[in-house]
């Protein structure tokens, strides 16, 4: 074999390295040709085009070149002439507050400055500590159904409270309790029971309701233990609880609980059933959305019978705002409910409760363990959020990375857990500005607070006019890269609010409809999870209307503030009827032909006999008895009176009988008036002298079951013998048609056992003929 020479590898070196600046080379180029793009016009299109584009604002740059020339790399500019201190090249950093103080996460404070297609990164470091003060929070459903967990409760105090000191020598617990809304169809709504809803049972029950406040967070526990063995059960109607309203206030209402700042917070909730959901409000009526904030009056929830549950997401960010661990101690039936719950509420430990809470200890223990083992952060955004790019990427203490993960489990007290997070923007939105992004690892209570500042025009200065705010190319100035010149609006002034008559629809009205903020006399619309608000005064939304056929008012208008605002040819609540009167117009142009009026394009009748497209049918109307209906009753009503008053209004004479006689029945029908259920008078028409007059039988029929209950019993048995006799027939007929045949066969053949000392043949047949004894007939006679 032939040596390799010794320099060879000084000679592989530099290939290499040629080959590495070749590439190097040809990517600079590359993006040399992506700054000078032949579409670019101004500086702020310039900046668009990457985070290396510079522009130069130089007056007379190149002159009589192209305008895009004044954009290029940086190092390319100064090498065309342009000073640096007239190069507009935002430049993307990160700066971190050392001055904030943080114990378990830090940094506490980052300011992030990017511009279009830019990204920076950054570490975030959460430390899990040997011991924290904890606070816990007991809430327990006093359905009747819970009877024994409460029991088992007012014993388990003292012994969980020694338990956990174990993990925590300074250890608080409080207490409320829930059960529903107190209102129809969630209980019973009698006065007796709602008083006490056990009143059927001889037991003295609690009245229902939504969440009572008991005991404020405290560390004597004889007092809690005291407190727990007053409470009694209550009761409500359906199967699931109020758990999910109680479990708000419980977090947002900090000071009544007495959450303390630098405790872990643990809500236990105890409950054997799974709760009720934000929709199902409108079971009652209720549609008042909730509005995330505490509504607590001497203890007791007061907007339980007036604002819907809230949705999960609302109880999880709520959750997650308060630092609140929560802890779910079900029965097994229920367990599968709250393990779906897990991923929608980071934070959270389902345990299975055993009969009578006996494992209750233990179960708080191991779900206190397991939620500090987890190390997770989310992040919460502060303000109206554009388009960014956040990627997290968790360095568990092992040293294992996992991307895109934004957890590690398994970490013990003591141990660091980092995050190394990035953020890129891809496009401006609106003009840049600060935007807010929390990172908050779940359960703690220190937060990072992120400023993400996005560079998204240019602030480049005429020399001349150091205020001006303007910025140099071909064809003249530019209003801060924009296509009309002046000053910028709003100079200086664009992180301060302002507000002014332009962001009001009227002096009644809050500026941008109370849903927004004014700057520089626009304004700018908050931003809601549950859907968009936009408008020139935040007053149009997508989600607070009625909806039609899955669309939000049908399709067919805009939803401003809460209320469906229809196109042209359609109204209602959801815009879902026509106002359009053209359905509805007969063949003689008449709505309904005179008969009804139109509602959502459709003929609604004002007779109720009547039907049809246009309220043209009527079988009843012409008849003679209907003719007669309103004399007859005028009469009717006034007690067989005969008297006068009615005359004005019925042309023929009314005669009251005991019965019609022989001769008017053969010449006239009967006539029906119903009068009650199941009754009747009896009317007849006829002609007297070329007029009419009608005969009224003075006592009315009524078909009662007591009345028919003989016929219709009757008619019972009837049908009954009628059965039993053509069974007996039938039978009769198939038995004798059964011992003709039996009468053949014994004649015949021998249906005993046969002689065994005679063995046929392969080819024979053994027939035995037994004399000695009478065959056996069983004869039914039939009658």
């Amino acid at each position: 074999m032939t040596p390799w020479p010794r320099r060879a590898p000084h000679a592989l070196q530099k290939m290499v390295c040629a080959l590495c600046f070749t590439v190097m080379v040809s990517a600079g180029d590359a993006v040399a040709e992506n700054c000078r793009s032949s579409y670019i016009t101004n500086c702020t299109e310039c900046l668009y085009h990457g985070p290396d584009c510079g522009w130069c604002f130089q007056e007379g740059f190149l002159e009589g070149s192209p305008v895009n020339e004044r954009c290029d790399l940086v190092s390319k500019l100064i090498k065309k002439g342009c000073p640096m201190d007239l190069i507009e090249h935002p430049r993307v950093k990160v700066e971190i507050d050392d001055n904030a103080s943080s114990t378990q996460v830090t940094p506490a404070d980052v300011t992030v400055d990017l511009r279009p297609g830019s990204e920076a990164s950054f570490i975030l470091r959460v430390e899990q500590l040997q011991r924290y003060p904890v606070d816990m929070y007991y809430l327990v459903d006093v359905s009747a159904s819970m009877q024994e967990t409460l029991d088992k409760l007012k014993t388990v105090g003292i012994a969980l409270s020694q338990r956990m000191k174990e993990y925590s020598s300074d250890f608080r617990v409080g207490f409320g309790s829930f059960v529903d809304k107190p209102v129809s169809p969630y209980i019973n709504v009698h006065p007796s029971k709602i008083e006490n809803p056990c009143s059927d049972y001889d037991i003295q029950c609690r009245p229902a309701h939504g969440f009572i406040h008991v005991l404020s967070l405290t560390e004597n526990i004889t007092e809690f233990t005291r407190v727990v063995r007053q409470q009694r059960i209550s009761g409500n109607m359906d199967t699931p609880e109020g758990g999910f309203d109680a479990m708000l206030q419980a977090a947002v209402c900090k000071e009544h609980i007495g959450w303390r700042q630098e405790a872990k917070h643990l809500l236990l909730v105890m409950t054997d059933q799974p709760s009720h959901l934000a929709l199902d409000s409108k079971l009652a009526g209720i549609v008042i959305p909730h509005d995330g904030n505490c509504h607590l009056e001497n203890n007791l929830y007061t907007k339980t019978a007036t604002m819907e549950h809230p949705s999960v997401g609302q109880l999880a960010e709520k959750l997650l705002e308060n630092s609140i661990y929560s802890i779910f101690a079900v029965e097994q039936l229920q367990y599968k409910w709250y393990e779906d719950l897990i991923p929608l509420m980071p934070g959270t430990f389902v345990g299975k409760l055993l009969p009578k809470a006996s494992n209750l200890k233990e179960l708080v223990v191991e779900a206190y363990k397991r939620l500090l083992s987890d190390v997770e952060i989310q992040i919460l955004v502060q303000s109206q959020v554009p388009k960014f790019d956040v990627r997290i990427t968790a360095i568990c203490p092992g040293g294992s990375q996992l991307p895109g993960q934004n957890k590690c489990s398994n970490v013990r007290p003591n141990e660091t857990v980092l995050f190394n997070i990035t953020i890129g923007m891809r496009e401006c939105h609106n003009d840049g500005g600060e935007t807010l992004l929390v990172m908050k690892p779940i359960g703690f209570n220190e937060t990072t607070t992120v400023r993400v500042r996005g560079t998204c025009s240019c602030q480049c200065l005429d020399p001349r006019e150091p205020a001006s705010g303007r910025c140099f190319g071909e064809s003249g100035p530019w209003d801060c890269g924009g296509s009309r010149p002046g000053p910028c609006p709003c100079a200086g002034e664009g992180n301060e609010t302002d507000v002014t008559p332009d962001c009001q629809r009227d002096d009644a009205q809050p500026a941008c409809s109370g849903r927004g903020i004014c700057l520089c006399g626009r304004c700018v619309c908050d931003r809601i999870s549950v859907g968009t608000v936009h408008g020139q005064y935040c007053e149009i939304d997508d989600f607070s209307c009625p909806y039609h056929r899955g669309l939000l008012c049908g399709g067919r208008g805009q939803c401003v503030l809460g209320e469906c605002r229809c196109a042209s040819g359609w109204g209602g609540e959801s815009c879902a009827c026509s106002t359009s009167i053209e359905p509805c117009l007969a063949s003689d142009s008449q709505v309904c032909g005179g008969r009804g009026k139109c509602v959502c394009g459709r003929c609604q009748c004002d007779d109720p006999r009547r039907s049809g497209q246009f309220c043209e049918t009527c079988p009843m109307c012409n008849s003679p008895c209907e003719m007669n209906w309103k004399c007859v009753q005028c009469h009717l009503s006034n007690e067989f009176s005969e008297a006068t008053q009615c005359n004005t209004t019925c042309s023929p004479l009314v005669h009251y009988v005991d019965e019609i006689s022989e001769s008017r029945r053969e010449t006239a029908k009967y006539c029906l008036y119903p009068t009650t259920d199941r009754c009747h008078y009896k009317f007849q028409m006829d002609s007297v002298f070329g007029g009419k007059q009608i005969h009224i039988i003075r006592y009315p029929e009524c078909l009662s079951e007591q009345r028919y209950f003989p016929t219709f019993f009757a008619i019972f048995l009837l049908t009954v013998f009628l059965g039993l006799t053509m069974t007996v027939v039938l039978k009769c007929v198939l038995l004798q048609r059964g011992q003709r045949q039996n009468k053949t066969m014994a004649a015949v053949y021998d249906i005993t056992t046969k002689d065994m000392s005679y063995f046929p043949t392969a080819n024979e047949k053994t027939i035995t003929y037994r004399r000695d004894m009478s065959a056996e007939m069983h004869i039914t006679k039939c009658l």
